[in-house]
């Protein structure tokens, strides 16, 4: 077998020494080749996409099994076609990403002289990838490191013990171990493996976990790209249709359960519209997910996250909040982790479901009577790795862009500015730092390496010490 799986019996010596073994066989790989041509980028980008179309049903399968119940359509859309077609945005562009740019010479001291950048691969990326879009984040980050003519080994998480089974099993009869591995999450492999000497690692998480792995890769000056969450909000403004907004903004917010780091995490929405929304957000949810059964909708992801979401809507309840659920039957169902998608109006402003990202099919409600107090409200708290503003009015857009930061932007929708292949994504502040996707992530995995070739003559040959008097009028005419 071509990669590694960690069994639950593995020590601490034990696991260091694989993910060691693994990092040096990749390191020994790049140093005898490492910069791989268009070619060759182009035939493994193939051979991703290829693995995901040919494992298609198996991998729906593993995150299903993981999940407990994902919503087929949800993992086609949001996983298969989005690696597919990022596979075919890159292939488009890889070739003109990969030429020497061309920088301007300053002439006055250099003439005849070039500069160049030039794109070359770091070598090996480590990658740390998150349970909820776990086949989207792992081979998105893949599409952008081989785009970079880089090497690979990518953790998965514990809760997403089937679909790393099925990657470890298959992706050998793909890549060979110094090109691409694959390990499993059975407890203490996350630590050793962000201690590693990456030449750059890729984290998607938490951010209680993104610190402690920026911590851990500091030992080693390794630089690292944080891809977290936090509590991205939107604001209904007066002017854009109400029906419209409830309809977008439930599409997202109830994609896989609410368990998204840039889905809308809580709404702000003009003083008095709150039971019109209400209204019409029975209508919508009700039609999409009719019980709570339904195969369309997503399990929350493990017993400790369903828990932490039912007691924070029973304590929100107990301090004064209005719990609205949106489709008939119970609230909740421990068995299938089911929780029915709701509605929190009047949220005690010290409750968790406004201090802490929800990560769940939950949505509070905030009325604001002038758009100054949510703008101060989203600015008093960590910068989020999504903003979504609605309003048809373009002076309005601009300025709530100016005025509150994030990560990205979907401007009269949520969700898709992550869905955009040419858009940078990445975070701001506590919400994460570096870019991938685009053009953007190919620079993030490849060292843009800066070049000056000289020139035959060089003016500064007459600067050569010892100094005289030519030296000194040339200098002052520079610096005049």
């Amino acid at each position: 077998m071509n990669t590694i799986h960690l069994d639950s019996t593995s020590s601490a010596d034990r696991v260091r020494n694989e993910l060691s073994a693994t990092l040096d066989l990749q390191r020994a790989a790049y140093y005898a080749h490492p910069v791989p041509s268009f070619g060759e980028r182009r035939a493994d980008l193939l051979k991703l996409q290829a693995f995901v179309r040919d494992n298609k049903e198996g991998l729906i399968e593993a995150v299903n099994a993981d999940y407990g119940n994902r919503s087929r359509h949800e993992t086609l859309f949001t996983e298969i076609f989005t690696v597919i077609d990022g596979v075919d945005h890159v292939l488009k562009h890889l070739k003109k990403w990969m030429r020497p740019q061309r920088r301007l010479v300053d002439l006055r001291n250099f003439f005849g002289a070039r500069n160049r950048v030039l794109p070359q691969p770091l070598g090996v990326v480590g990658a740390i990838v998150p349970w909820n879009f776990p086949i989207n984040l792992s081979f998105t980050g893949l599409i952008y490191t081989f785009a970079a003519g880089n090497r690979s080994m990518v953790k998965m998480s514990e809760n997403s013990r089937h679909l790393a089974q099925f990657l470890i099993e298959k992706i050998p009869s793909s890549f060979p171990r110094e090109k691409l591995a694959f390990f499993d999450e059975t407890g203490g492999v996350g630590v050793e493996f962000s201690k590693l000497k990456f030449d750059h690692l890729l984290f998607t998480g938490s951010g209680q976990t993104g610190r402690a792995v920026m911590a851990a890769a500091a030992q080693n000056l390794c630089p690292v790209t944080l891809e977290m969450g936090g509590k991205s909000p939107a604001i209904l403004c007066e002017d854009f249709p109400l029906q419209k907004a409830a309809e977008r903004l439930l599409f997202v917010k109830l994609l896989n359960a609410g368990q998204i780091c840039t889905t809308v995490d809580h709404l702000y929405l003009p003083k008095g519209k709150t039971a019109a929304f209400v209204a019409l957000a029975k209508e919508i949810v009700s039609k999409r997910y009719p019980q709570l059964a339904s195969p369309d909708f997503t399990s929350i992801i493990d017993e400790r996250s369903f828990t932490r979401l039912t007691a924070a809507l029973e304590s929100a309840e107990a301090g004064g909040a209005t719990l609205v659920q949106l489709i008939p039957g119970p609230r909740w169902d421990a068995a299938s982790r089911k929780i029915a998608p709701h509605l929190v109006l009047n949220a005690p402003a010290d409750s968790s479901l406004l201090t802490r990202e929800i990560f769940g099919p939950i949505l509070p409600l905030i009325e604001y009577s002038s758009l100054e107090e949510p703008i101060k409200a989203i600015n008093s708290g960590a910068r989020p790795l999504a903003f979504y503003p609605f309003s048809k009015d373009g002076q309005t857009i601009q300025t709530l862009l100016e005025r509150v930061m994030s990560g990205g932007v979907s401007v009269n929708d949520c969700l898709f500015h992550v869905a955009q292949h040419d858009l940078p994504f990445g975070g701001v502040g506590e919400s994460g730092m570096g870019h991938y996707h685009g053009f953007e992530g190919f620079a993030t995995f490849s060292k843009m390496r800066p070049v000056f070739y000289q020139a035959s003559f060089s003016a500064l040959r007459l600067m050569w010490p010892p100094y005289g008097k030519f030296a000194t009028k040339y200098l002052n005419f520079l610096t005049k």
